[in-house]
């Protein structure tokens, strides 16, 4: 029978890493580390710049009304799921990156004048103006929930969530807990001596899921 999942993302993608685990036959519950919270910003001159940079889809649900007066700027989506997030908000995507933020960026070579939508904590240095319109902020789980780790795969979507994670499981016995990173550098800021660790092929969800599903099915 498969491990059960552990996932730690926010919501609502927190379900939607869940109900794709669902897809692929394997039990997964919600342990969020991080809440999504919107942060007051001044919108600039649209006028400075030839298009946005959206780098998660929780700038678009947490931007506001601010949002609306960037509009006519085309986007430069970090990924499809940060992609349907703007399309969906009215937003024109123009380039779809397969992920990563610099990839995106370098891909965005007709729009030398790129503003950042962003969340406060970045785990990547970009040399983009950016505008903060969002917080992921820390809520400590009880003890008792921390333990569905053991002998289940825990997921991680960011070197931010993998380093609280491994601060908060600091009591657990590791090598009875198994990690599926979304990528290299998301598996090293977890730290070592897990039962087992692996990054996703690629650094999407859908990707993360597969690495997920194939370390909680036991030879």
């Amino acid at each position: 029978m498969p491990r059960t999942a552990l996932v730690l993302r926010p919501e609502p993608g927190n379900a939607h890493t869940r109900a794709a685990l669902a897809a692929a036959g394997i039990e997964a519950r919600a342990l969020p580390l991080f809440q999504v919270e919107s942060r007051a910003w001044e919108v600039p001159d649209v006028r400075d710049y030839d298009a946005l940079l959206i780098t998660s889809a929780n700038a678009v649900r947490h931007a506001g009304a601010g949002l609306a007066r960037l509009a006519t700027l085309p986007v430069v989506a970090v990924g499809a799921a940060t992609a349907r997030a703007a399309r969906a908000a009215g937003l024109t995507v123009e380039l779809v990156g397969s992920g990563d933020a610099a990839g995106a960026v370098a891909q965005a070579q007709a729009y030398p004048r790129l503003l950042h939508l962003a969340g406060r904590d970045r785990a990547g240095k970009l040399a983009l103006p950016a505008v903060t319109v969002y917080a992921s902020v820390a809520v400590t789980p009880p003890a008792e929930a921390l333990a569905a780790a053991l002998d289940a795969v825990v997921l991680l979507h960011s070197p931010r969530a993998a380093a609280r994670f491994a601060a908060l499981a600091a009591g657990l016995p590791r090598e009875r807990v198994r990690v599926a990173a979304l990528s290299e550098a998301v598996l090293a800021a977890a730290g070592g001596g897990w039962q087992t660790g692996a990054a996703a092929r690629a650094p999407t969800d859908l990707a993360l899921v597969e690495c997920a599903a194939g370390l909680a099915i036991d030879p």
